[in-house]
């Protein structure tokens, strides 16, 4: 077997050095995906008693948050969650299916859907946002608060519009400037 440090990319291009391209560049993707996935994880399994995932019960708060008479509309979710439809149709499905959320016609315009929170939906959201908040109490403990703060400044900062648009146009972004 050959030595890590020799590896070269041989299917895309030959030839190119992996280590030499990548110099001292650390993989923010790898590292954002590796905690979210630790953090998932532990709130996963601080919320299973419900039956429900973290997830689940972050979409059941956001349909909660953004209600309204009718529920938001599925564009106002998916936009929250800085998700597609498509993705957000799919996450809906169990809980549509379990009858926890409904999904509701526009009553002006057929082609728009409204996610409706059911009377079981909110009694497990209830249940849920419980133990997820002892899970994030747990994680601020051990992360300390101001680390936590950072964390979720951060998060935030990256999610938001103003950094897929800097993105995009390949521009640096003022520093602090989430939103």
């Amino acid at each position: 077997m050959s030595d890590p440090d020799d590896f070269t990319m041989e299917h895309d291009a030959p030839g190119i050095d992996l280590s030499e391209a990548l110099g001292e560049l650390a993989c923010t993707h790898t590292a954002l995906r590796h905690a979210a996935r630790r953090l998932g994880h532990l709130y996963d399994e601080a919320v299973s008693p419900t039956g429900l995932k973290a997830t689940q019960v972050g979409l059941l708060v956001q349909t909660d948050v953004l209600g309204g008479a009718d529920g938001p509309t599925l564009q106002a979710l998916a936009e929250r969650l800085a998700i597609g439809i498509s993705s957000l149709t799919y996450a809906l499905r169990p809980l549509v299916r379990d009858g926890m959320i409904e999904l509701r016609q526009d009553a002006y315009d057929k082609r728009t859907k409204h996610a409706w929170l059911t009377a079981l939906g909110r009694k497990r959201l209830a249940e849920g946002i419980t133990l997820w908040a002892a899970a994030n109490r747990r994680t601020e403990i051990v992360l300390g608060h101001d680390s936590a703060t950072r964390l979720r400044a951060l998060a935030d900062e990256v999610s938001s519009r103003a950094f897929l648009e800097a993105y995009k146009a390949g521009q640096a972004k003022s520093p602090r400037t989430a939103g």
